[in-house]
């Protein structure tokens, strides 16, 4: 066979693939940015603040103050460190920079609650190097979601988008002032949604890689239609700066919070009255399911909706109005969002078993109702988990808000309690899904329980409520 003569095939079957390649490359390019930074870029503002700090001068040295013109570079340093009393209180005025975007035409813009936090002036530049004073029509910490107004007519406006259409892997932009540079324009995709942070359990935020530094916040994340989807809020950094992890407050949730400043000066949160924590495989298997999923419900507030609807510690919530629970950070967010008034399906998983408990749900209580009561340790006994307890106090009681059950951890040595985590002070309220009822009731309870099974022990520990899982080894 001559192989000089199948060269021409194999040349045009080559030329054949590397068309499909180029084609099939072509199909999806890199996306241009410019036109919609030029469309959404004149909404976006520079916002900087100045609040007046106090701050108590250091030790002077003694001694009298040279003479030196007043006015002088020289008067003015020497009577930092003369002049006067030591202990007295300097006024300077502190600046911050941050972001922010015009939703209206006649002056309403939005930003973070951390960029105008206790400002005593804000200034909002415009894309058209006006500055104009800015008044806070309203900040909620719980979202960091604030809304101003500039006097200002006929301004241009960002074209607002459903973040709830965002999928994980499209490109998003951030226009904002890092470091003030103006008009800053970054992208990249979308890394997760509905993320929840410890400091925000309320905000299901959108992750994203977009680089975002300090100035950023308060900006708009776009999609490629141009559509505000979100306000850049956070970054999660080592350093301070940008490490490719950045949060960003979904627009249908700021846009609610806004309407809310508004028309009523504060925000109203559902609020369903339980503390939550995640169900690990240990506890799935103490509770007899099959996997761990839902939250966890570790103590139900006196006089809530959730104590109104019958929720008993130990239920694990997996479903709220329709939707599944994923997780325990799944659910404020959820509940947040409901409307005070409304009555919701929730599904919980009682000792193995599924119902569902109608729910109407009440507004949000104010931080300070929210507080957990602490308490002090007393003594107690020994007993095969090495684990020592006492009876509550009336007073105890009463400081905890604790009805009839529960007994106080005095000392813990190493053994079963400690390695699931049980620590001094800790008040044991349930082990094995029962209640404990005094010190000599939890002395039968541990002779009882089981070896080689995870067991449920609930605690109230300083910070909440919280379930532990716990084996007695053979």
């Amino acid at each position: 066979m001559n192989i000089w003569s199948v060269k021409p095939w194999a040349g045009l079957i080559g030329l054949l693939m590397f068309t499909v390649w180029a084609g099939a490359g072509h199909a999806r390019p890199l996306p241009d940015f410019t036109q919609i930074v030029e469309a959404a870029s004149p909404a976006v503002v520079n916002i900087s603040t100045t609040q007046k700090v106090k701050q108590k001068r250091p030790n002077r040295p003694h001694g009298k103050m040279p003479n030196f013109p007043e006015g002088t570079p020289f008067d003015d340093f020497f009577r930092r460190f003369f002049d006067e009393e030591d202990g007295e209180l300097d006024e300077f005025d502190a600046k911050s920079l941050g972001s922010g975007f015009i939703i209206s035409e006649d002056g309403y813009v939005l930003t973070n609650h951390h960029v105008v936090k206790d400002a005593d002036e804000i200034i909002v530049r415009l894309t058209d190097r006006r500055e104009l004073v800015a008044e806070v029509v309203g900040s909620d910490r719980r979202s960091d979601v604030a809304l101003l107004k500039i006097d200002a007519k006929g301004l241009p406006v960002a074209t607002v988008g459903d973040s709830t259409k965002l999928k994980v892997g499209e490109w998003v932009l951030a226009i904002g002032s890092p470091f003030d540079f103006d008009l800053t324009v970054t992208a990249g995709i979308v890394s997760a949604l509905a993320r929840s942070l410890p400091s925000e359990n309320y905000v299901p935020f959108i992750q994203t890689d977009v680089a975002i530094n300090p100035g950023n916040s308060g900006g708009p994340l776009l999609n490629l239609d141009g559509e505000v989807v979100g306000i850049n809020a956070q970054i999660y950094s080592r350093t301070g700066g940008f490490m490719g992890l950045s949060f960003t407050i979904p627009i249908d949730l700021a846009m609610d919070v806004a309407d809310q400043l508004r028309t009523q000066g504060h925000v109203a949160r559902g609020w369903l009255g339980v503390f939550i924590q995640d169900v690990t495989r240990e506890l799935a298997e103490s509770f007899g399911m099959s996997k761990p999923e839902g939250a966890l419900v570790s103590r139900v507030m006196d006089g809530s909706p959730a104590e109104k609807a019958g929720f008993q510690v130990g239920d694990v919530i997996v479903k709220y109005d329709g939707n599944p629970v994923i997780g325990s950070s799944a659910l404020p967010p959820m509940v947040g969002v409901t409307a005070v008034g409304n009555e919701v399906p929730v599904t919980v998983i009682r000792e193995g078993k599924r119902m569902t408990l109608k729910t109407t749900i009440a507004e949000l209580p104010s931080e300070d109702e929210l507080k957990v009561a602490q308490t002090e340790p007393e003594t107690a006994d020994v007993n095969r988990l090495n684990v020592n307890v006492a009876d509550l106090t009336e007073e105890q009681r009463e400081e905890l808000e604790l009805k009839e059950h529960g007994v106080i951890v005095t000392d813990v040595e190493s053994g079963p309690a400690q390695r699931a985590g049980v620590r001094r002070g800790d008040v044991i309220m349930k082990l094995n899904n029962e209640d404990v009822n005094d010190a000599k009731h939890f002395a039968e309870l541990v002779a009882d329980l089981p070896e080689d099974k995870n067991i449920a022990v609930l605690i109230q520990r300083r910070s909440g409520p919280v379930f532990l899982a716990m084996k007695i080894e053979e």
